[in-house]
């Protein structure tokens, strides 16, 4: 592990900050001219969903301009996530012992792999779910028309439920890794989580019991997945330490 003096560790800090956001901001600037498609792109789910003739409708005097930027940066950002880990993980990497290296990275990269799928989870089979089902339940005389912006807004929100959701196996493997917790402890602790997976669901997914179980039934099998590899790691540490001993 080296050792830097205070103002070289800020120097570097702000060297990669900026190629961090030098990174986006170029992704930003390739992706400017299509930042209508994009939004479109986002917004196909409801749009397919809506009735014949159906649209969105703008509220604001800029949200036609501001919305598809602000989904373009959103996009800039995740394409430039690599970038962006790669210079968290040189400023930390000096910092670390190996074997800590050999933990966080891998850690790291299936955080943001299960991040990523929580979110197209979200975007390709629970929104065109959802959304029929609102448009199917619409009462008659009613027209379902949503502003863009607040159309963005819930779609932002879904995202960051699904994706912190789907970090649930690394959680559990974080939590027996640390010793906090046990395998077989959580396996006792199953029924709870499945009612815990559901309240869950219905805090941070819109109140229909659709789009709840579609977020708590994948949690509960994440749950389980997670229990799995923790297991698995746990059988192979105890290995290691039985060869280990071993004369």
């Amino acid at each position: 592990m080296n050792e830097q003096p205070l103002l070289a560790h800020l120097i570097e800090l702000r060297t990669r900050l900026v190629r961090a956001l030098l990174g986006i901001a170029l992704v930003f600037l390739g992706l400017f001219h299509w930042s209508s498609d994009i939004y479109h792109l986002l917004a196909k789910p409801l749009l397919d969903a809506l009735p014949q003739g159906g649209s969105m409708i703008a509220t604001e005097v800029t949200s036609t301009f501001f919305v598809p930027m602000k989904v373009t940066m959103l996009v800039a950002f995740l394409i430039s996530l690599p970038n962006t880990l790669y210079q968290i993980w040189a400023f930390v990497a000096p910092g670390l012992y190996s074997h800590e290296k050999k933990l966080v990275l891998p850690l790291v990269l299936a955080s943001l792999l299960l991040f990523l799928t929580g979110m197209a989870f979200a975007y390709f089979l629970v929104f065109p779910v959802v959304f029929h089902f609102m448009s199917a339940v619409t009462p008659a005389g009613v027209s379902m028309m949503t502003d863009i912006d607040k159309y963005l807004s819930f779609v932002l929100g879904m995202f960051l439920a699904f994706g912190t959701t789907f970090e649930v196996p690394v959680l559990v493997v974080l939590l027996t890794r640390m010793g906090v917790v046990t395998v077989a402890k959580l396996r006792e602790a199953r029924p709870y989580v499945i009612v815990g997976a559901f309240v869950v669901a219905a805090i941070v997914t819109p109140p229909d019991v659709l789009s709840q179980t579609l977020l708590a039934v994948p949690l509960w099998l994440l749950f389980e997945a997670g229990v799995l590899v923790a297991a698995l790691l746990e059988r192979k540490a105890r290995a290691r330490e039985q060869a280990e001993s071993a004369p």
